[in-house]
């Protein structure tokens, strides 16, 4: 048998396939996104559920004049399979390759680009509306999951879409999971509906009616299972009270029906919903097996699912491991996931402190103002939310956490580069976010010993506090038995030196040495300092090292607009020194995804690279030793 998902190169392709080409296609794109995925790692889980309900998308509208929105995007792999990318789909995640999410610069047919939950509802009714307002006629489509039903953004897009848009389709794809399972009582919601007998007997017979004759003469039938709905789920149901038009719950792997339906949808002059049941993992045995690891991972066996044990515990596992050790000797500890109790490692927490593990949803917001409410309570709250997704909370951490001046500790899982996930996961703009806020202070480690130093200083602290630290493992010390308080604003100098001073923050203090022993091998007397904290910077340090010294290096893996190196650049200023200060870190643009040491290299975040931006100033320093001499 030919392999058909070779001969699709546009979405024109598959409107040519018949029913039974188009079940062969799914089965291929599920063997294609197995192994290709087994070998790059990636969003396997979330591609494998939605194979069926891609397919029928790109089978009844016509992409890119038809607009396809993935909320969040980890499962548009399908999306890129049917659109021209599949030569290049062994490349996705990699350097140079495809992106693992939408990305408009990547091809006509994304047409937004995302890695965040909850925005395609909002952007999907800013289209329609753009569409409306210039008179096209083109179809919209917003596929979203239903853990992004938990996010505020989709409910506020919700409040608005009847009002300002004459047609636009949302895909509710229910699959009881994000990264963990589905909490609160949207999830309880969306799963009553699904489980509903009666509700679902109707939707059955409605079923049956579009398969033989098309969506309209299942049309009376998909209104009595509305009605009924509302008798079977509450007050109403919600979309509806939404002035949507709902229909489902449908098999969302019955390729005939969703086609069908889709067909009838189309024709809709009003927005609609469509409440679609799949199986995240569907088709792989060990990704159904384990949801939450499968979510999105790095390569594994095709066959088995089994992955790399891991050489040594990650920042993440050392950060909940330390959490725990302080729940348990201080009853007020409690921590607060935004739905990442994976990604975090706060599923580890969990099993000891239960009922001081709060998993709220992909709501960060909520997340923040629910921990500025327990910390006026007199409860230590530590808020483990990614550097990229802390972002989204802003408002909260200045207006709600800061201004107050509550104990509330952000732990920012992912500060720095975040490797293969790219530009939408890189968390490269918390030190400037955060500098400018009153009240915080500001750590990064260099090693995981001092991450649970500084969890420990945090929890002693009256006021906010943030930390960061990196993604996957650091230099491998070992963490203490018990942690050390460190003193606030005080950096720790591992060497002292007269001609240079290196500031290596964080998971930079592997170049700052690198950076310490290349300027030594030309003679220098060179100063490694560990800063710790971005906020309150150490100012006396600053002080005698810029007067000192004939140079000040920084080094950060972060933007340098705003970063720790305009920090000591703001200090040397105000301190009138006429030190130089060379700042090393991201320039201001967005990074594009790829392998960390890679990317550091490419952008100048080494040892070499520092070397190369203080040239002048060094040969200056090296020809003053030979004269001095």
């Amino acid at each position: 048998m030919s392999n058909i998902l070779e001969t699709i190169h546009s979405p024109a392709d598959v409107k040519k396939l018949s029913m039974a080409e188009l079940t062969q296609l799914a089965q291929e794109i599920r063997e294609r996104l197995i192994l290709g995925v087994s070998k790059t790692g990636g969003h396997i889980g979330p591609n494998l559920g939605v194979v069926e309900l891609t397919i029928a998308m790109h089978y009844v509208f016509d992409t890119p004049t038809d607009s396809f929105v993935f909320d969040v995007s980890h499962q548009a792999y399908v999306h890129k399979l049917l659109t021209g990318r599949e030569k290049l789909f062994h490349t996705i995640r990699q350097p140079g390759g495809l992106n693992g999410f939408m990305l408009r610069t990547e091809s006509e047919h994304d047409s937004y680009g995302a890695g965040h939950a909850g925005t395609a509802l909002s952007a999907a009714l800013g289209m329609a509306v753009g569409r409306d307002m210039s008179g096209g006629s083109e179809h919209i489509v917003a596929l979203a999951g239903d853990a992004a039903f938990t996010n505020g953004i989709s409910f506020e897009a919700l409040n608005n879409i009847a009002a300002q848009t004459r047609r636009m389709i949302i895909v509710l794809n229910d699959n009881e999971w994000s990264i963990d399972k589905n909490v609160g009582a949207i999830a309880e919601y969306f799963h009553k509906i699904a489980t509903n007998v009666t509700y679902n007997q109707l939707h059955d017979r409605a079923a049956g009616l579009v398969e033989r004759f098309g969506g309209k003469a299942a049309l009376h039938v998909v209104k009595k299972a509305e009605e009924a709905a509302k008798g079977i789920v509450g007050r109403g149901m919600i979309f509806e009270e939404f002035g949507l038009n709902y229909f489902g719950p449908i098999d969302g792997h019955n390729l005939p029906l969703l086609i069908e339906t889709f067909k009838f949808l189309k024709q809709q002059n009003k927005p609609v919903v469509l409440h679609a049941i799949t199986q995240k993992g569907r088709g792989f045995q060990p990704a159904i097996e384990g949801q939450k690891k499968f979510h999105g991972l790095g390569p594994y066996h095709p066959e088995t699912g089994e992955t790399k044990p891991a050489s040594q515990k990650t920042y993440s596992e050392i950060f909940a491991e330390s959490l725990t050790k302080l729940a348990n000797g201080n009853d007020k500890v409690v921590a607060i996931t935004a739905a990442m109790p994976n990604g975090t490692a706060l599923d580890l927490f969990r099993p000891h402190h239960p009922t001081r593990y709060f998993d709220v949803g992909i709501a960060e917001e909520h997340a923040v103002l629910f921990a500025a409410g327990l910390a006026t309570k007199g409860y230590k709250p530590f808020c483990a939310i990614y550097s990229t997704f802390l972002q989204r909370a802003f408002d909260q951490i200045v207006h709600d956490v800061a201004l107050q001046n509550l104990p509330v500790v952000f732990c920012m899982d992912r500060g720095g580069l975040s490797g293969d996930d790219g530009p939408t996961h890189h968390g490269l703009f918390d030190i400037s976010y955060l500098r400018s806020v009153p009240n915080i202070i500001h750590m990064d480690p260099v090693d995981e010993d001092e991450l649970a130093d500084m969890m420990y200083t945090a929890m002693l602290h009256e006021g906010p506090s943030a930390i960061r630290y990196p993604r996957g493992t650091g230099p491998g010390v070992t963490v203490k038995d018990q942690p050390a308080a460190l003193a606030i604003g005080k950096a720790e100098v591992l060497k002292d030196g007269v001609d240079v001073a290196i500031f290596g923050l964080g998971a930079m203090m592997g170049e700052a040495k690198r950076l310490t022993a290349m300027l030594e091998a030309q003679g220098l007397s060179v100063a490694l300092v560990n800063p710790r904290f971005v906020k309150p910077l150490d100012r006396e340090c600053v002080r005698v090292y810029g007067g000192r010294c004939g140079l000040i290096i920084t080094l950060e893996d972060h933007v340098l607009a705003g970063g720790f190196g305009s920090a000591v650049l703001e200090a040397v200023n105000e301190m009138e020194l006429a030190v130089p200060v060379v700042r090393v870190g991201w320039p201001d643009e967005f990074i594009e995804h790829g392998k960390p040491e890679a990317l550091r290299e490419k952008y100048g975040l080494t040892a070499e690279g520092a070397m190369e931006k203080a040239a002048t100033v060094v040969q200056e320093l090296v020809a003053a030793r030979l004269v001095a001499r």
